[in-house]
């Protein structure tokens, strides 16, 4: 992240910063949040000399409602400058591991608490619907599980055995370099996993995971099942095929979770999840940039509510 990156409007201008949401929002022209309407015609930008109104306020002539473009997103009610929305959601989308909420806290002046909401926030925006499976004929999908929980003997939540961490199953296409993770809440089992591939898999892909009975059935019901033998030290098997890209995803998780963030309650995992996933399928790898990637995860902030509670 360069200072220069920082120097831009709308990290500064609120009109600026305005504008930059709306071309995100609104790219092909102004939509009503409240009716759909989108005729140009029917929708106005209230102006005047004497601003009595709000900055930004748009009025629909077809439903006579009133709008600005946070209306009907995350950022609805929200307090807090749409300069210094920008900037928090350049800063998790320009570091490969994620940043702070005490970072956010610090950098933008606002208080921890805000920070972490606002955080929360922005991994909603970042949830995308993965209506389509994934993979096809002729593609490999990896398919791997690991486990996340607090693992310092000095800490008081500290949990023994694996039974007792969260479980976190990741599909990753190699040729495409999309993955999907889940939190799989109360341990892992066949049936569970099962549930994952078949739903967002396509059955003629080719099934790539390790040893792990949790596959050895449900590999079957693909169009081919391989797999490696890591614990002999295989990491390649005689056809070429590996887990190494769904392993390096877990590597840049675990990284940013113990480096970054900590500690995360399991009832915030599957955010955090999505958070590292939206970054994963929309890395610098896939000739995306810093600013594209913000702005792509701002793009998601449309229909969805979330509040403190």
């Amino acid at each position: 992240m360069t200072k220069a990156v920082f120097q831009n409007p709308m990290f500064h201008d609120e009109d600026k910063a305005r504008e930059a949401l709306e071309a995100v929002r609104w790219p092909d022209g102004t939509i009503c949040p409240h009716c759909g309407n989108s005729d140009q015609d029917k929708l106005a930008k209230v102006e005047g000399q004497k601003k009595s109104h709000r900055p930004g306020l748009y009025y629909c002539n077809e439903c006579k409602g009133q709008f600005t473009v946070t209306v009907g997103t995350v950022f609805e009610r929200s307090k807090v400058p749409l300069t210094k929305w920008w900037m928090a959601a350049h800063m998790m989308n320009s570091n490969k591991n994620g940043v702070s909420a005490h970072e956010i806290h610090r950098a933008l002046g606002v208080t921890y608490k805000t920070a972490w909401f606002m955080m929360h926030r922005l991994r909603e925006a970042m949830v995308v619907s993965s209506g389509t499976p994934m993979g096809g004929s002729g593609s490999a999908i990896q398919a791997d599980e690991t486990y996340w929980g607090n693992t310092s003997k000095r800490s008081k939540s500290y949990r023994k055995g694996l039974k007792r961490k969260a479980a976190i199953v990741a599909l990753v296409d190699a040729e495409t370099g999309e993955a999907r993770t889940f939190h799989v809440r109360h341990g892992v089992s066949a049936s569970e996993v099962r549930e994952i591939l078949v739903t967002n898999v396509d059955r003629k892909s080719t099934l790539v995971t390790d040893e792990s009975r949790l596959y050895t059935i449900t590999g079957g019901e693909f169009g081919d099942h391989q797999t490696m033998n890591h614990s002999s030290r295989e990491y390649v098997n005689a056809a070429g095929f590996t887990t190494n890209n769904v392993e390096n995803f877990f590597g840049v998780f675990k990284r940013g979770m113990r480096g970054t963030y900590t500690f995360c309650g399991e009832q915030h995992l599957q955010r955090y999840l999505t958070e590292f996933q939206f970054r994963y399928n929309n890395r610098s790898g896939l000739g995306i940039s810093d600013g594209e990637r913000t702005a792509k995860a701002l793009k998601g902030i449309e229909g969805k509510r979330l509040t403190y509670r």
